[in-house]
């Protein structure tokens, strides 16, 4: 199945680019979550932990964060995009 992921911040730097397409045989967000990390060492451990998106990670399937959707169990579909965000600190207010 073709997927789009797309990368933000320190992951977009670990990718080496924006957006990527790939094929997985896969059916569920959590699959392609885990090949990724086998694919880029620099993520591994990064975006999952023990089995579960870590708190401070956000995934969109389509423009909607997978945990108002079945989480990491959420079924893909042909040409789904997955944009992965990683944690964000700001700056304090005044």
């Amino acid at each position: 199945m073709d997927v789009t992921l797309r990368f933000f911040a320190n992951f977009r730097d670990e990718v080496g680019q924006k957006s990527i397409s790939r094929s997985y045989d896969a059916t569920t967000v959590g699959e392609v979550l885990t090949a990724l990390e086998s694919e880029f060492p620099g993520l591994e451990g990064e975006i999952l932990d023990d089995g579960t998106v870590r708190g401070n990670v956000n995934v969109l399937l389509n423009g909607r964060d997978i945990e108002h959707e079945e989480g990491i169990g959420s079924t893909l579909e042909a040409d789904d995009t997955l944009s992965i965000f990683p944690p964000v600190a700001g700056g304090g207010v005044r």
